[in-house]
């Protein structure tokens, strides 16, 4: 009798398991997705202080790793019945991690092409990048056990990006001096790059941010 009942509870389950299937761990798959994006952040940081040639090809090899985790996170939240989080956020926050990545191989791909090497601005913005990006990893990581945590690491990456941005300003300041116009165009479009990293990086931590609030 009790094999007949433990039998009948076990196809129960897997019915339902069936018909309502367990939600992706989406707290997982942020953080996963969010270190891939710091690793090449730091390989960003490394290019800037080294101008390494063999650092520029693995950023943009990076570049197709992150591409893949997008898609497949992609997919898994089309597919899934269910969610922890909204999912709005949960793709905002999947579309502006791979943008960081996208930017900072954007970013070597034109310093190439342009014939630009690293300089004091492109490593101080590389790096403060780096900091907000460090924060955003902690947040994803933090998300689902301690959100208030979470929201404090949003918070630092926001100020993370308002460096970058002071960075930004002075760099053109400084840059915009004499009658090389030239170079001035080429290295504003790679600060232009290192920025717009950082702005989108702002944007996944306001996600984040919004995230925090909606599950507390």
């Amino acid at each position: 009798m009790t094999d007949k009942l433990e039998n009948s509870a076990s196809i129960v389950h897997r019915v339902i398991d069936h018909v309502f299937p367990k939600a992706p761990d989406f707290f997982l798959l942020l953080h996963q997705q969010a270190t891939q994006v710091l690793h090449t952040v730091n390989l960003l940081v490394d290019f800037m202080g080294t101008a390494d040639i063999e650092i520029g090809k693995h950023i943009k090899r990076d570049e197709h790793d992150a591409d893949t985790i997008k898609i497949n996170n992609i997919h898994i939240l089309n597919e899934a019945f269910s969610t922890q989080m909204d999912r709005e956020d949960i793709y905002r926050a999947i579309m502006d991690l791979d943008a960081i990545v996208n930017y900072c191989k954007d970013t070597v791909n034109e310093m190439d092409v342009l014939g630009i090497a690293p300089d004091r601005y492109t490593y101080e913005m590389a790096s403060a990048l780096r900091t907000g990006c460090q924060s955003i990893s902690a947040g994803f990581t933090k998300l689902g056990e301690s959100p208030a945590a979470a929201a404090i690491e949003a918070d630092a990456a926001r100020k993370a990006q308002r460096r970058v941005e002071k960075l930004y300003r002075k760099a053109l300041a400084e840059l915009f001096q004499g009658d090389d116009f030239l170079n001035m165009l080429k290295r504003r479009e790679i600060y232009q790059h290192l920025a717009r990293a950082a702005d989108r990086m702002a944007h996944c931590a306001n996600t984040l941010h919004d995230i925090v609030v909606k599950i507390s």
